[in-house]
């Protein structure tokens, strides 16, 4: 679970102003409670609002904005979603999902982003 989803309500209801060098344009308002509502399904890993897998794009950005000071806690949680959902993706009756897929998709986008800075 990250940081997000272990705010509560009154986190939920909260809007922040994202630092001036985040995924946000400065002084922009973020409904964090907007951001947060995509979270995955498991064990299929899709999200619970728009089906994509997960992490799809508005999860992205959340964890982005939630993450913004520490890129290294951020990769580390990623890291475990990872294992969580390659174990979890195995245990189902569909074929198994790509290990290199499931990297791109869990981790390796964090580390496109990072470099593109």
């Amino acid at each position: 679970m990250g940081r997000a989803e272990r705010g509560g309500a009154a986190a939920v209801s909260r809007a922040r102003r994202p630092r001036a060098d985040g995924p946000f344009p400065a002084g922009a308002v973020v409904a964090v409670a907007v951001l947060r509502r995509h979270v995955a399904a498991r064990p299929t890993w899709r999200c619970r609002v728009c089906a994509a897998p997960w992490p799809c794009a508005p999860s992205r950005l959340g964890l982005l904005h939630e993450y913004a000071d520490d890129p290294v806690g951020l990769s580390v949680y990623l890291c475990v979603l990872l294992h969580e959902a390659a174990a979890d993706l195995l245990g189902l009756a569909e074929p198994a999902a790509d290990p290199a897929d499931l990297f791109h998709r869990f981790v390796g986008w964090h580390r496109t982003h990072r470099a593109g800075r």
